[in-house]
């Protein structure tokens, strides 16, 4: 899943659509903002950035998905450790030849009392697949049988490999043997859709007041650019065992502002740290740490079609003269790992031992070749290559690496510009390949390799370098036929390998959870999928109130 930093340029777009609902104050306040409402078990989030939208269909930031998490429940969803287990479904039967999963759902209803059927699944895996819908996530679904030509325009919608054999029986055939599938299917692109709902306010279902869910909160409101707040569902088929009633997500892309925000009480967890108040943290708040492995990495696309980056030489090169141990140890100084790899460690299903061919040469070494491959491109002190360095957010953090970066090409006869956006326009322009290169990042959406490999395939939308190597997509395609998993793990092994030859990306670091909880919310676990749903947390309202009793103290 894309991983997206800072906020969002909808205030306007939003406010005209009514996405703001019951429960703002005179001055634009949430109603949940001082005090908690008399009875209410309320948790307060901060959330990175803010949403562009919570149709599944359509959205693609971490953000995002925390909240449709909480919203809607696909056949597997994550359980409290970010595992996968049963959500919609209880069950499942396996063929023996891998290629058809039958899963058995669960009675539950739709928020507003309708039934959900294995239809809902079936017409919600249509749509996004529709090439009308024009979903970038569309291509997730390419494991289920057809989904790829019915998306490509080449086979009708009801062609796909998904049928409902009675309202509570899925089966599902696959195009390839796939061992991930049930932690595949915690990813919200599977989620059911209400059709009933769509069926009568079409796009418009997942505004609050239209928005039926099937998961253990209902949207309540959407104050742009201040705060989505949910509530507990009644009907949720777990109802009982969901502890928070009341769910605030705030969007918080001033990481430094969003700290004092959270010291002061007004925010229980913040899900991305200051990394130039890390010291101050460790030092003062070690208690709301703890620094854990996750699938995410960070790195540089860099746009084939300009000018100097189609030449490997340069792309080489700026790799080299990436510092990756200055990035995070003087820069970021928060524990995350140099990346030589595309592949985050301890990833399920892989090998691993794939890195790129200089990982273990000094860094001045690193840089004296360089110098050379760059001058045999063409370009030194009197001809420097020129381009831009489009990067994400507004916040400190996001502009400390990226000057750190550029100061680094810049040894290298490089000049590169900083362009900075907002998150949505930034990959907006990354997807339409109007950039030259651009920090990205990539958190799993399931625990096995072919997640981060997918996004260098030929055509894939978010292969923002547009990266084609027909060999590369050969070897993904005999991986995911390959039933035995580590001759699987060898193929995929091999891809990367060519891919990192050829430089496709610069791989810079990868992540932690880096995130901030109070101990007062009960249940967090800091886990590889960093993920933590809300349906499994609590509040110890004594030790909230006894932490900040001008806030909550009754």
């Amino acid at each position: 899943m894309v991983m997206r930093d800072g906020g969002f340029r909808l205030l306007a777009a939003l406010a005209v659509l009514g996405l703001a609902s019951c429960g703002q104050g005179e001055q634009g306040e949430p109603d949940t903002g001082g005090a908690e409402p008399a009875g209410e078990m309320v948790l307060y989030r901060g959330n990175a950035a803010e949403p562009a939208t919570l149709d599944p269909h359509h959205t693609q930031g971490v953000w995002e998905s925390d909240i449709v998490g909480d919203l809607l429940i696909p056949l597997t969803t994550a359980g409290p450790r970010g595992e996968a287990i049963p959500g919609a479904a209880t069950s499942w039967d396996i063929a023996p030849d891998g290629l058809s999963w039958t899963f058995h759902l669960r009675e539950h209803l739709w928020s507003d009392g309708v039934p959900v059927s294995a239809e809902d699944f079936v017409f919600a895996w249509r749509r996004i697949l529709d090439p009308a819908t024009a979903s970038s996530y569309a291509y997730y679904l390419y494991p289920i049988r057809n989904a790829a030509a019915v998306n490509g325009g080449r086979m009708p919608v009801a062609d796909l490999g998904a049928e409902a054999i009675d309202a509570r029986t899925l089966v599902v055939h696959l195009e390839n043997p796939a061992p991930y599938l049930a932690e595949f299917m915690t990813h919200a692109s599977t989620s059911p859709l209400p059709r009933h709902v769509l069926e009568q306010h079409g796009n418009a279902w997942s505004r609050p007041g239209n928005y039926v869910s099937n998961g253990p909160y209902v949207l309540a409101e959407w104050i742009p650019n201040d705060h989505v707040a949910a509530v507990k569902n009644a009907r949720f088929f777990d109802a009982e065992n969901v502890a928070v009633d009341r769910v605030v997500y705030y969007p918080t892309s001033d990481y430094s502002a969003a700290l004092q925000r959270f010291r002061a009480g007004e925010i229980d967890i913040q899900s991305r740290l200051p990394s130039a108040q890390i010291d101050w943290i460790r030092e003062n708040m070690p208690e709301t740490i703890d620094l854990k492995p996750t699938l995410t990495v960070e790195y540089i696309a860099m746009n084939f079609e300009r000018p100097g980056l189609d030449d490997v030489r340069v792309r080489e090169a700026l790799s080299l003269a990436l510092d990756r141990e200055t990035l995070v140890n003087q820069v970021i100084r928060v524990g995350q790992p140099p990346a030589y790899s595309m592949i985050p460690p301890g990833i399920a299903n892989y090998p691993g031992n794939v890195r790129l061919t200089f990982a273990d040469m000094p860094q001045a070494e690193r840089v004296a070749r360089a110098r050379m491959l760059m001058e045999e491109a063409g370009y030194g002190p009197d001809n420097r290559l020129r381009f831009g360095l489009a990067v994400r957010a507004a916040s400190a953090d996001a502009r400390r690496v990226p000057a750190a970066i550029q100061q680094m090409w810049s040894a290298i006869h490089v000049d590169a510009e900083i362009e900075q956006s907002d998150a949505a326009v930034f990959y907006d322009l990354m997807q339409e390949h109007e950039f030259d290169a651009g920090m990205a990042g990539w958190v799993a959406d399931y625990n096995d390799p072919s997640n981060f490999l997918d996004l260098l395939r030929t055509g894939n939308s978010n292969n923002y370098s547009q990266y084609s190597n027909p060999r590369y997509d050969a070897l993904l395609d005999q991986a995911m036929s390959e039933r035995d998993l580590e001759a699987r793990g060898r193929l995929m092994a091999e891809a990367e390998e060519i891919a990192l030859n050829d430089h496709a990306w610069i791989p810079m670091f990868f992540h932690v959870t880096d995130s901030l909880q109070r101990p007062y919310v009960r249940g967090w676990i800091n886990n590889i999928n960093d993920t933590n749903r809300t349906r499994w947390l609590s509040i110890d309202e004594a030790a909230r109130a006894a932490l900040f009793p001008n806030r909550y103290g009754r």
